[in-house]
């Protein structure tokens, strides 16, 4: 028998299909650029950048020379935003992609393999860019960043002036609830101007406050030391600079606020100060009806879903926009923010449904919404307890903060209020199929179920 000639043709490797034969990627740094074309259209394929405004118009035009219409790019800190902006404003196509997906494979890594790997993933349609709302929403979130900013840097003047007070032994801060309120600075305005006797400073207490004036005047017995004094001073005067900068960033994001289009017609009343579970609006609100124009912006009112209040309905606006539809469904929102399962199953096993780790400032909003129901008496706040008896708090709080972001996805998406009968009958269905449920595996085991 003569032996079958073996196929001298070796196989290679399966070839991707470019589906994205002008496609650039950039690698970011902080001083310079890396950008990888195809070899195709420069004999230098591969060259960097400096950072300045001039050298990033220079890219840009060498890649319109390189007939480049794609351009992927990691989200590298802030310095990716210069460049990505120009290159928008130029008319190139930008993915912002996560640099947990572009991952290379171990080995040697420079800035020049990182931005041909880039140049690589996306001529071949692997990249998938990040979501990023539109300008007029950047801007605003841009100021209440900044606005936040303001205010963490604030309160730590104000635990500053805690601090004065525990050094001179008074009391105040322990005895009133917020040292920067009506009292509270009528009273340190007084201690600055030398004012030392306690009873004279009590008087100075707004009618509203629940400590008497005896017991103020308790707490204002101390050792007025002139170096505490001193530095008490100082932490004022800079809480009353914080002061005023967070009321120029109030005003300017009133005016961001003015540009977006109304989904309302005519536009809604002027809001109320306290939301559908009666809490008080907080001191960090900004000092503008926000409220208004949220509900102008959104088309919808979203302070009346329990547990979500205006700062919360502010970030969202910052985060994701007044535009959902960028989210195919309310399962696709949830992913974006982390808030669901994410199944890994190798070999037909569950091996985990951990949520992802997400950094979004809008899911950190939605959880501390879902954290507050823990005392509401509405569905929303049965659901979260019901959760926290069957999961412990921590799931419990991503589930509501799931249902939460459903719930506001469907509000934004279809134009309609928030009704709190839809969810009852939704957990009256969900009770009669466990009821039935009971009653089938008790007749199963011969038992009879008799309601009480």
């Amino acid at each position: 028998m003569s032996r079958k000639r073996k196929n001298s043709k070796k196989i290679g490797a399966p070839m991707l299909h470019c589906l994205n034969p002008n496609a650039a990627g950039v690698d970011v740094e902080a001083t310079e650029i890396y950008i990888a074309v195809p070899v195709d259209r420069d004999p230098q394929p591969v060259r960097h950048f400096s950072t300045f405004t001039e050298d990033l118009h220079a890219a840009a035009d060498w890649l319109k020379a390189c007939n480049i219409e794609t351009v992927a790019m990691e989200s590298t800190g802030v310095y990716w935003i210069p460049f990505f902006q120009i290159l928008e404003a130029r008319g190139f196509t930008v993915l912002l992609v996560n640099a947990r997906h572009v991952k290379n494979v171990p080995g040697r890594k420079s800035d020049v393999s990182d931005c041909q790997w880039l140049q690589y993933l996306h001529s071949v349609g692997l990249l998938r860019g990040s979501f990023r709302p539109e300008q007029a929403v950047c801007t605003v979130r841009s100021i209440l960043r900044h606005r936040d900013s303001l205010v963490q840097m604030a309160s730590s003047h104000v635990q500053h002036m805690q601090k004065a007070l525990d050094q001179m032994n008074l009391q105040l801060h322990h005895v009133i609830s917020d040292i920067t309120g009506t009292t509270g600075i009528a009273i340190l305005e007084a201690i600055l101007a030398g004012e030392r006797n306690p009873h004279t400073l009590a008087a100075l207490r707004d009618r509203r406050i629940k400590a008497s004036a005896d017991t103020i005047a308790k707490s204002l017995v101390g050792d007025y030391r002139r170096e505490h004094v001193f530095t008490l001073r100082q932490s004022l005067a800079a809480f009353r600079h914080y002061q005023e900068l967070i009321a120029a960033c109030d005003r300017e994001i009133a005016q961001s606020l003015e540009e977006f289009e109304s989904k309302l017609d005519p536009p809604p009343p002027g809001s109320t100060s306290l939301s559908k579970d009666g809490s008080k609006p907080k001191t960090s609100e900004p000092g503008f009806d926000l409220q208004t124009h949220l509900h102008r912006i959104f088309g919808v009112d979203l302070t009346q879903v329990p547990g979500i209040n205006v700062l919360t309905t502010q970030t969202l606006l910052a985060e994701i926009g007044p535009d959902f539809s960028h989210f195919a469904s309310g399962p696709a929102l949830t992913s974006w923010l982390g808030l669901c399962p994410d199944n890994r199953v190798s070999g037909g096993k569950v091996l985990s449904v951990k949520t992802r780790k997400v950094k979004s400032r809008a899911a950190t909003a939605l959880r501390m919404a879902a954290q507050s129901l823990h005392r509401s008496q509405s569905f929303l706040g049965h659901f979260y307890r019901r959760m926290r008896t069957k999961l412990g708090a921590p799931k419990a709080i991503t589930a509501t903060a799931h249902k939460l972001a459903r719930i506001i996805y469907h509000m934004v998406t279809t134009g309609h209020a928030y009704d709190e009968t839809i969810c009852a009958q939704n957990e009256m269905q969900n009770r009669h199929r466990m009821e039935a449920r009971l009653r089938k595996q008790a007749r199963e085991l011969g038992l009879q179920l008799v309601a009480i």
